[in-house]
Parts: C-alpha cells; sequence; structure tokens
C-alpha cells in the first residue's frame, strides 16, 4: 500500500500527549464515528438504512490504521479496512484528493457481499493527510437475478448485481454523473440510491469536520501522536486479557445445512491456537469452495473472526485497531472461507459469518468454559421480497426476523436478538405496511424454541407477513437440520423452518424440515407469492448452558407460566412434572424423572 505522508514520523514517535489531552482526543475520536451514525441513519432515504440501520462508519488514521468506529454493524467493521486498503492500492494517496469519494463493493477486494457498499473520502488539514472516514452500508438491491441479489439459484458472482471496483463517485467535490447513473441502472430500487449516497456523502463529511477541528485546536503532530498511543493502548489491553486464556490449541466446528445444490452440509473446522499474548485463528480443514452462493471472502471471514473473539477478549477497550495487532487468520487458498472470483458470496455475511462465530465459540467453550456462552440462532435470517403495489410499481421489501442468544454461565440467553454479525434492528411494522403492500400478522416469542440447559437459551420468534399483492421471495437461513449448540451440558435449541400459508389455510414447509421429516433447502430465491397469501418464519432460539435437570424446578414452572416452556417440554428436556389442573411442582414425580435422566447420562 502506498503510504506517502506528509508528517515527520519520527516526531510523532517522540510526542507523549499528557493523559488529559489522550483522554480528550479518545473522546473526540469516538465522538465523531457517532455522529456519522447520526447523519447516516437521519438522512438516508431507505428504510434498511434508516429504520434497520444495517450499515457501519469508522475512521482510519493516516497509514489506513483502524482508529475509531460506532457500535454498528460487527461484520462490517473489521473487513472496512481491507476496502480501504483496496481503494488506496489502486489510486495510490497522490491521487487521493481532498474532496474525493471513492466507492467499492467487490467482495474480492476487501468487500463482503455485494450489497454492502464502502465508501471512503480523505481528512485533510492544512494539505496535510489526517486520515480518512469510511462508512458502509447495505443497499436494498444493486440488481442480479432476484430481489436484493439473494440469487440462490445461481452459481457465479455476476448473478448477485452490479459489482464496482474502487471508483471515485465525487471528484474533488464534485458528484460523477456518470457513475450515479449506472448505479441507478442497475437497481430495483431507485428511487433510494441518490438520497443514500447523499446519506453516506454527509457522514463522511461529518467526521471530517470533527477530526479538522481537533487538529485546528490540538496541533497536528498531538492529534496524530495520540492516534498511535491510542492504538498501543488498546493493543496492551487486548493481550492481557489473552495472556488470561491457558496457552493450547482449543478446536471447535459448524456448518451451514447447505449452499443450495449440495446434499451435505457444508463444515467449518477452527482452532484457536493460544500462546502467549497472541492467537491463531486457523480454518485448515474447512470444506472447499462450494458451487451455491454462500461462499466467504477473505475480508469476511476475518471480520467475523476477529469480532467473535472480542466479545471475549476487552469489548471495554476502545475500538481501534489495537483490537486486531494480537490475531492472526490463517484461511487456506481454496476454502469456502476464502473465496475468488467467480465465486457467489451473497449469503456470506448473514449466513457463514454466523457459522464463524459459533464454531469459535465452541473453541473457546474448552479454553474459557467459566465465560463462553451457547451458540446463538446463528443466523440474521435475511428476507428479501419483490413486490408489485396496486398501481403496478415494483418495490423491495426485506426484513431480518431474529432468534434467541445463547445461555451464559450466569443467566438465561436473550429473546429475539439480532444475530452478533449485525447488530440491526428488525423492520418497524408500522414503516413496512405504510412503504409495502404487505400486512404483518405476527411477531411473537415461539415456546420451546429455546435450548435447554441449567440455564436456558434465548426463546426465536413466530414472524408472518401477509401479502398484499403479488411477489417473490428470496431468503437465506440454516439451523434448518438441528438448533443452535449448547455449551457445557446444554442442548440444542429448535430447528428452523420457512412456511407459506395459502389463503384457504393450508400450510406447507419451504425451507426446513415438515411433520413427516421431509427437507427442503432453506436457500429461497424468488419464491412466488400470491395476493392474499402469508410468509411464516419460525426462528430458533440459543443454544443452552449445563445440564437441563440442573435447572431450578420452580425456574422451569416460571416458564410454563410465562408460556417460554410447554407443559411436554418442562417433563421431557427438564424433567420437571407440573400439574396442568393447578400449576404446581409434583415434587416426587420430579425427583424420579430426574434421577432417570442422571441415570440415562451416566449409561
Amino acid at each position: 500500500m502506498d503510504k506517502k505522508v506528509t508528517v515527520d514520523t519520527s516526531v510523532i514517535e517522540q510526542t507523549k500527549v499528557d493523559p488529559v489531552t489522550f483522554e480528550v482526543l479518545r473522546s473526540i475520536f469516538e465522538y465523531a464515528s457517532d455522529r456519522m451514525t447520526t447523519v447516516l441513519q437521519r438522512a438516508s432515504f431507505s428504510p434498511i438504512l434508516a429504520d434497520m440501520i444495517d450499515f457501519s462508519n469508522a475512521i482510519y488514521d493516516y497509514e489506513c490504521q483502524l482508529l475509531s468506529q460506532a457500535a454498528n454493524c460487527p461484520i462490517h467493521l473489521a473487513a472496512m479496512k481491507y476496502s480501504a486498503e483496496a481503494i488506496i492500492e489502486k489510486f495510490g494517496i497522490a491521487n487521493i484528493h481532498e474532496g474525493d469519494i471513492i466507492c467499492v463493493n467487490d467482495p474480492y477486494k476487501g468487500g463482503t457481499h455485494i450489497n454492502d457498499i464502502t465508501f471512503l473520502t480523505p481528512i485533510y488539514f492544512e494539505k496535510e493527510l489526517l486520515g480518512f472516514s469510511v462508512s458502509r452500508g447495505h443497499w436494498m438491491d444493486l440488481g442480479g437475478g432476484a430481489a436484493g441479489g439473494q440469487a440462490f439459484a445461481g452459481t457465479h458472482i455476476a448473478g448477485e448485481g452490479l459489482r464496482l471496483p474502487p471508483v471515485k463517485v465525487y471528484e474533488r467535490g464534485v458528484m460523477r454523473d456518470d457513475i450515479v447513473e449506472i448505479m441507478v441502472n442497475n437497481t430495483r430500487t431507485p428511487h433510494f440510491v441518490k438520497g443514500d449516497l447523499q446519506a453516506h456523502v454527509g457522514c463522511l463529511r461529518a467526521a471530517a469536520q470533527e477530526m479538522q477541528r481537533a487538529a485546528a485546536k490540538y496541533g497536528i503532530v498531538t492529534l496524530k501522536a495520540a492516534m498511535k498511543q491510542l492504538q498501543e493502548y488498546t493493543e496492551r489491553i487486548v493481550r492481557k486479557s489473552i495472556v488470561e486464556i491457558p496457552d493450547g490449541v482449543y478446536e471447535g466446528e459448524d456448518y451451514a445445512d447447505t449452499d443450495g445444490f449440495s446434499t451435505k452440509p457444508i463444515e467449518i473446522k477452527v482452532k484457536l491456537i493460544v500462546k502467549g499474548s497472541d492467537i491463531t485463528v486457523d480454518f485448515s480443514g474447512t470444506d472447499s469452495v462450494v458451487k451455491g452462493a454462500i461462499n466467504s471472502p477473505f475480508a469476511n471471514t476475518a471480520s467475523a473472526a476477529l469480532y467473535s473473539l472480542q466479545f471475549f477478549l476487552a469489548p471495554h477497550a476502545p475500538q481501534n485497531q489495537g483490537m486486531f495487532n494480537p490475531i492472526k487468520i490463517v484461511v487456506p487458498e481454496g476454502s469456502w472461507l476464502n473465496a475468488k472470483w467467480p465465486a457467489p458470496t451473497i449469503g456470506c455475511t448473514t449466513l457463514t459469518s454466523a457459522k464463524i462465530t459459533s464454531a469459535i465459540w465452541q473453541a473457546l467453550a474448552k479454553a474459557i468454559p467459566e465465560r463462553v456462552t451457547g451458540s446463538t440462532s446463528a443466523d440474521c435470517n435475511w428476507f428479501v421480497s419483490s413486490v408489485i403495489a396496486p398501481n403496478g410499481a415494483t418495490d423491495v421489501f426485506s426484513d431480518l426476523p431474529a432468534g434467541g442468544w445463547g445461555a451464559t454461565p450466569y443467566n438465561d440467553g436473550m429473546n429475539v436478538t439480532e444475530d452478533p454479525l449485525g447488530n440491526c434492528m428488525n423492520m418497524p411494522a408500522e414503516t413496512a405496511e405504510l412503504l409495502f403492500p404487505i400486512a404483518y400478522e405476527a411477531f411473537e416469542l415461539r415456546q420451546d424454541s429455546a435450548g435447554p440447559g441449567k440455564f436456558r437459551g434465548g426463546l426465536g420468534a413466530v414472524f408472518k407477513v401477509r401479502y398484499l399483492a403479488d411477489g417473490e421471495l428470496s431468503m437465506e437461513t440454516a439451523r434448518t437440520l438441528a438448533g443452535s449448540p449448547g455449551v457445557a451440558g446444554g442442548q440444542h435449541s429448535d430447528v428452523q423452518r420457512q412456511i407459506k400459508i395459502y389463503k384457504d389455510g393450508r400450510r406447507e414447509v419451504i425451507g426446513g424440515l415438515d411433520e413427516q421429516g421431509n427437507w427442503k433447502s432453506p436457500l429461497l430465491c424468488g419464491h412466488p407469492f400470491a395476493y392474499g397469501e402469508t410468509f411464516m418464519f419460525e426462528s430458533t432460539g440459543g443454544g443452552g448452558y449445563g445440564n437441563p435437570w440442573e435447572r431450578d424446578a420452580a425456574q422451569v414452572r416460571e416458564d410454563v407460566l410465562d408460556e417460554y416452556v410447554s407443559l411436554q417440554a418442562a417433563r421431557e428436556r427438564y424433567g420437571v412434572v407440573i400439574d396442568p389442573a393447578t400449576m404446581l411442582i409434583d415434587e416426587a414425580a420430579t425427583a424420579r424423572m430426574r434421577a432417570s435422566m442422571v441415570e440415562k447420562a451416566a449409561a
């Protein structure tokens, strides 16, 4: 990467920022990223940005090292550096001018899936490069063989939409109409493009304003010295946390149910090699590149690995490059976690990254069992539907019906919470019904969906949306063969499934296992829905922690009263017998049932 800067690095290295100034500048860096988020959310046009907050913002220093980031989508945040580096590698620092805004969404140049488009602008003060502000947002649609690019029937990246190499969309402050016209011509939602673009531009410029104010007040040398000292500070905190993990090699695994074509699961295998204050994340042994659209480019894989570890290392530390310096990522060539052109990648963020997290957390359970949690529902459950409004106009509707999080060593898991990859919101029903010809019929807790354990996983949900116009639905999900795994004796949650409800009330499982045990691929592409038909999705909960028969019987009864757990599940999963007439625990029957469960486990 071309690192031509005008600063005298030796002066920066010799400058020591006093503690008070250091803390003030740290807060300024964080505030600048947070202000980017405020501007982007308030100015964007598409509901996936304005309401669902499917975007991320960060600031990088003059050497393109992460300086600060907002609390946005984890799967975006660690990957954005690779896009920034790809931009700088193409143009060179000397050819990136004040007022330039460069975008890229190529999955093989630091991107994830095509819908995640990244924008970068340099931050200058008195002709000195201070750093870069970078914003990544999930755009509703950039073409492809199905709405939202979810062309799961395809086998080539070309079927997923407009793939942009690093290209200047603003040049010295002037928008390039030719590039914007290409974007508008390659989307099902042209009415969102210019508004969302201007929202990204506004947030990039907001960050630049804050950094320039800081440089004016504290001086360029002090500002840059604080950048490096902040990164070193975070690295010390993270290394201290790693040292507390026993040295060793810890293995974990998980899988995607299918790539849309395979008849067997696609496996992820990971080794966490802890040595002193360093961790190596080695994905050797993972399956090869697959035919279907769940392959993960390196940036996406690295991002998933990095944020998965930070949950248990130093989440309290300032978020910057220092978090990542002690961690090495190894992904073999040819792996489905190191996708190269022309492998399709549309499901990489929403499906694959969640399985990477689950595999890493299962490995961590062997290293720090007293701290780790059961797996989450481990999927974004992202669906996109094209809908035809009564006036004949076509639009695109999207949502992220969440599942539950895994139990901890101390508490039950959280109910219906977005997977760690996203940190997004679901679409508000009021917004969806205002903008699109649909009606929300249900979004409620799903009984018995959580993984049993001494501490129970969080519950999943039942999500139902009725079509008030004809449409086509595309969706990725998994956990349809087995639910989310528990840890320390905790059990799996229930499976997920996709269901079509016809106007006459008849139900058909269109993804996952039906009542007869027949299974259909949960990677849907352009599945037709007619006016009056309903899509129902049953998301799963999180995995349990600890043996279920060690759960306090009174807690099981409370779960039954809350309708989290059925009477049958209380008996079969927890060994707690409750009288359906009085709703009181049958102490003698419970003791016999639990003793029987212990004997079976011992055998």
